[in-house]
């Protein structure tokens, strides 16, 4: 009797003869290029570079991850204050190592980070969170730097030299803002490190200012002809305002966009705010309406003779056609308006003892050193450069340009030397 076959069992393969898929398992969503090579070349490009996942539940993951990391914590209000305490301590000793130490100690602005992204993606709740908590630092900042101006008090008049220098618009002030916020944003999303150099950039154009509004608000007078405690708060918006509409350029630049379509109008809101600031507060406005008045204002020179007082009458001769007992017709001379001139002193800071004279307002060369107490003539001509006033002066026949808060008006009229001229 013949048994039925038994069917061979197969091998089980050895673990050097493991079978792997044909093709690699990868997540949804994801495109090999390979696959974009029917694609135009642009596009190719822009799909390999861009940052945010094309998916709706990616992209939602990362802004929830993005979120998480700049929603401000403890630490953040920490050392916020910490660095109030130093900026507003160096101020009043007249310290720059302290200033550098206080900026070091600056917190991670990540809320700042925050609040751009909830502005570029629409998000009204997390953008009004984010700036709540960027405000609590800086009102922390602004406080213990009023607290550093009412002991200022005590000593009497002190300089101020650097809080009055960060009450002012600079434009490299400016530059280092743009900088850092551009900076701050691209790391920032870009890595999970800590963009510490981008943020101390950005902390520098924001708290430094704020500090020092705080610290004339502590004086409650303007210091060295320069009022510290709303054109510190001015310059801190006008940061705040350039810094946040770079980081939402940035943010658009790497494929940030509203969920829907209603969320365009926080960006859209908060972006015409911006430029309004710096528009209005860096000067912008007054050189617009200074060139279109004087535009309107042109009118051609005359050519007009005109006689000075202290020439001799003309007398026109009269012809030998008309009777010789017409009278003889004479001219009588046109008096010319003389304008009132203006006269000021030079009173500046009794730290620097005097005032310097420039070619050009704001950077030009230095044609003299005037010390305290020098006349000088006021000449019509002022400009404005950011928050400060420059005027055209006239001293020994110098004319140059110093700062409108080292004059000092005077009624004093230099006396001119008397000179006698023979009579025949």
């Amino acid at each position: 009797m013949d048994l039925p076959e038994e069917t061979p069992k197969p091998e089980e393969p050895t673990p050097s003869e493991e079978t792997f898929p044909e093709k690699p398992i990868l997540p949804e969503a994801f495109t090999p290029i390979g696959e974009l090579t029917h694609l135009p070349r642009a596009r190719r490009r822009r799909a390999q570079r861009m940052l945010v996942p094309p998916a709706a539940d990616k992209r939602a993951a990362l802004l929830d991850d993005l979120s998480r990391r700049t929603f401000p914590s403890f630490e953040f209000f920490l050392f916020a204050f910490l660095c109030g305490v130093i900026l507003g301590t160096a101020y009043l000793l007249n310290a720059p190592a302290l200033l550098l130490l206080g900026v070091l100690l600056a917190p991670l602005l990540t809320p700042w980070v925050g609040l751009t992204l909830a502005a570029v993606t629409g998000s009204w709740r997390f953008f009004f969170l984010t700036l709540g908590g960027l405000l609590v630092a800086g009102l922390l900042v602004f406080l213990t730097g009023s607290l550093a101006g009412l002991a200022g008090r005590l000593w009497g008049n002190l300089p101020f030299y650097y809080a009055r220098i960060h009450a002012q618009l600079w434009w490299p002030d400016l530059l280092v803002v743009t900088l850092g916020a551009a900076l701050l944003e691209i790391s920032f999303v870009r890595s999970e490190q800590k963009p510490i150099l981008a943020s101390v950039m950005l902390a520098y154009g924001l708290f430094l200012p704020i500090s020092a509004a705080g610290i004339g608000l502590g004086i409650g007078k303007g210091v060295g002809g320069v009022t510290l405690w709303p054109n510190g708060l001015l310059v801190f918006l006008v940061h705040l305002a350039l810094a946040t509409l770079v980081g939402g350029v940035v943010l658009v630049g790497m494929r940030f966009k509203p969920m829907r379509a209603s969320g365009y109008l926080l960006p859209v809101f908060l972006g015409l705010l911006s430029l309004t600031v710096l528009v209005v507060f860096t000067g912008l406005v007054a050189f617009i309406r200074d060139g279109i008045t004087a535009a309107r204002h042109i009118v051609p020179t005359p050519t007009t003779l005109i006689i000075p007082p202290s020439a001799t009458p003309m007398v026109l001769q009269t012809s030998t056609l008309l009777s010789t007992s017409a009278p003889s017709a004479t001219l009588s001379p046109i008096p010319t308006i003389q304008p009132t001139l203006v006269y000021a002193v030079i009173a500046a800071d009794p730290i620097y003892g005097g005032a310097n004279v420039r070619t050009e307002p704001a950077g030009g060369t230095v044609l003299i050193t005037l010390v305290n107490g020098s006349l000088v003539q006021v000449l019509p001509e002022t400009q404005l450069v950011g928050t400060t006033t420059w005027v055209h002066i006239r001293v020994d026949n110098i004319e140059g340009w110093v700062l409108q808060t080292v004059l000092t008006p005077t009624t004093l009229i230099p006396t001119p030397v008397p000179t006698f001229t023979p009579t025949p």
